[in-house]
């Protein structure tokens, strides 16, 4: 009878422990979840200040990617507010985060263009330019759509582009892939739990 009793008691005392044990915490992403992705590897690319630039050098901090190009009349503006509201939502913590911009248009976005509209959004911001082929070889590496569009009757053009951003830890590992239009609250959100 006690062996029996000792049977059945077992096997609840065993659940009760498992189900006691403390455990990490599942991570709920607004963001896709592209951790281990094999792209993105890094860049080598001039900084606003005419500093060279790659990824390794923000290591330590989380980093946020974005592409698009300072005469965008819609997309990237927006979405540079949105990632500045972002950093007032993280406080403190912000200070821990890295906001990246790539220009896809290198041609009128030189040194000085970016130095005047990237900071505009924060101080803290960056932008990264390269020459064409330095762009050409940074959008196929990180799997950025980008075409040029001649406006019709005027020696001017736009970009069709890539519009989400990426996410990376502070280990310098990918993480997430944020859709544009996300609202500033939710990249937040992602951003404090890799922090």
């Amino acid at each position: 009878m006690k062996k029996r009793a000792l049977f059945l008691i077992l096997p609840l005392l065993l659940s009760c422990l498992v189900a006691c044990s403390p455990s990490k915490p599942k991570q709920h992403f607004v963001g896709t979840d592209i951790t281990g992705a094999d792209f993105s590897q890094t860049f080598h690319l001039t900084d606003h200040t005419g500093k060279q630039r790659v990824m390794d050098d923000f290591k330590g901090k989380a980093i946020i990617l974005f592409f698009g190009y300072t005469h965008c009349p819609d997309v990237c503006p927006t979405t540079m507010t949105d990632l500045k509201n972002t950093m007032k939502l993280l406080g403190s913590k912000a200070d821990e985060v890295q906001v990246l911009f790539i220009t896809l248009d290198p041609a009128r976005d030189t040194q000085a263009v970016l130095a005047q509209f990237v900071p505009s959004f924060d101080q803290r911001f960056i932008g990264l330019r390269g020459n064409e082929k330095q762009t050409a070889d940074t959008v196929a590496i990180y799997k950025i759509y980008a075409k040029k569009v001649e406006v019709s009757g005027k020696s001017d053009y736009t970009l069709d582009h890539s519009a989400g951003i990426y996410v990376y830890d502070k280990t310098g590992a990918i993480r997430l892939y944020i859709n544009y239009g996300e609202k500033p609250a939710e990249i937040a959100s992602d951003i404090k739990q890799l922090l």
